[in-house]
This record gives structure tokens, sequence and C-alpha cells, in this order.
């Protein structure tokens, strides 16, 4: 085995790893806009304030999704580099 050079399971891993990463950021983003949305058509929003709620609610979801993306990735690192 060459040292220094990552096998092809190792690069499969990371993909799948990756892959999981972007998926799972993406419906946490959504899960957190539904709930601004539900919010709204609940409380029967409408004009700025309806906007307001649904841009903080896609911000937020933004933030969680990048959140969950970069934590899963340095798990992956951090779990990759001690050998597991």
């Amino acid at each position: 085995m060459d040292m220094g050079r990552e096998s092809r399971w190792e690069k499969d891993a990371m993909t799948v790893e990756i892959v999981f990463a972007l998926v799972t950021a993406v419906v946490l983003a959504g899960v957190v806009f539904a709930v601004a949305w539900t919010l709204v058509q609940a409380l029967d929003l409408s004009g700025s304030a309806e906007k307001r709620v649904l841009v903080v609610g896609a911000l937020l979801g933004a933030v969680a999704g990048v959140w969950r993306l970069v934590r899963v990735l340095l798990r992956f690192d951090r779990q990759r580099r001690m050998g597991h």
C-alpha cells in the first residue's frame, strides 16, 4: 500500500459522508423553513409580517443547514484522523 495515498475504500467513504452531510443539511434547512411557513399559515399573517417571518425562516434554515454540513464533515475528519 502506498502511504500518503487514500485507498479506494477511503475515497468511497468520503463521498458517502459528503452526500450524507449535504442531504441532511438540506433536510434540516427545509424543516426550519417549513416551521416558519407553518407559523405564517397558523397565525394567518399577511403583508410585511408574512414576508419577515419567511425571510427569517429562510435565513435560520440556511444557517442550520450550513451548521449541520460543517458539523458532520468535521466529525468525519476527526474520526478518519483517529483511524476509525
